[in-house]
């Protein structure tokens, strides 16, 4: 296929590489990064699958300057505050163009749907340890298993032959007919160790983990218990199981944690203001939730003072 990745972070970079290693046309939108990676292509430095060059077969910073449109658009960004994700894809979407949107977060994908109609909407949760450690450079450290799923549900062709395609770049790809299950599924750790990651003034995984398992706990039966409620029942032993992981994977810093030391917007709606609002409206109690959702409103309103 002919592919477009709207976005030269970890993820887009990791991933589309991956893509253009299993023989498909892959493109990239790249903004801040555009100089290093049209002079140099993306190196990525990975534990588990090597060190490579990826060479996109076209470097642009905006989509309106590509001949045609892709069979695919990747949107690999955050879902932050002032990000224009409809305008981002407004010049790669064609009338058979498929958006695939690979971001963290709960309900991330009614804006797009409801901006492009007409065309289908892929929604992708990567399961990994990866960070830009400068334009152009990627350093992959763990796991890397893709899931993906048609929002609001199903698993067309386009979404099994994507999955197929990171299978065979050797990683985990998994179609699923309920990607909005896998979306609370994800929340579960990401809720818990994101915003302690900046509230505990850039502990990494194994510190938060080590010394406050039982409040990462509370946090993650509070994500439970809301999904629940909203018509998405997680496994009884998940918690178990995010706690075991992490417990496995080498220390890590949170993405949330790089942006807040970059001086970047956070994804602290997507991943935590969602999900306290989905509890809210169902009645469910979430203390360990709300606290650790009002001191990152804190701690973003002190940033913004502070500039």
């Amino acid at each position: 296929m002919n592919l477009l990745v709207i976005g030269t972070g970890a993820i887009g970079s990791f991933y589309g590489a991956l893509l253009a290693k299993t023989g498909h046309s892959v493109s990239v939108v790249a903004r801040s990064d555009y100089e290093a990676v049209k002079a140099k292509g993306i190196r990525i430095r990975s534990e588990t699958l090597g060190d490579y060059t990826f060479r996109p077969a076209a470097v642009v910073r905006s989509a309106a300057e590509l001949e045609a449109k892709p069979d695919c658009a990747l949107l690999c960004i955050k879902v932050v505050e002032g990000a224009d994700r409809v305008g981002l894809l407004r010049d790669a979407v064609g009338p058979g163009t498929s958006i695939v949107l690979i971001s963290n977060g709960i309900d991330i994908e009614p804006e797009i749907a409801a901006a492009y109609p007409d065309n289908e909407v892929i929604s992708g949760l990567a399961f990994i340890g990866v960070t830009r450690t400068a334009p152009g450079e990627i350093w992959h450290q763990a796991y890397g298993r893709l899931m993906l799923g048609n929002y609001p549900g199903g698993a067309s062709e386009r979404v099994k032959a994507l999955a197929a395609s990171f299978e065979l770049a050797g990683i985990d790809g998994i179609a699923t007919e309920n990607i909005t299950t896998a979306r609370w599924q994800k929340c579960v750790w990401n809720a818990a160790f994101n915003p302690l990651s900046v509230l505990s003034g850039g502990l990494d995984t194994q510190d938060i983990l080590s010394t406050q398992e039982g409040f990462v706990r509370a946090i993650m039966q509070e994500i439970r218990a809301v999904a629940a409620a909203n018509g998405h029942p997680l496994p009884e032993d998940i918690v178990e199981k995010n706690v075991a992981s992490t417990y496995k994977m080498p220390p890590y810093k949170t993405s949330m944690l790089v942006d807040f030391e970059a001086g970047q917007p956070m994804e602290t709606e997507a991943i935590l203001g969602n999900a306290v609002r989905a509890g809210r409206r169902r009645g469910i109690a979430i203390p360990h939730l709300e606290s650790v959702y009002a001191l990152m409103k804190l701690r973003e309103l002190r940033t913004v003072k502070s500039r």
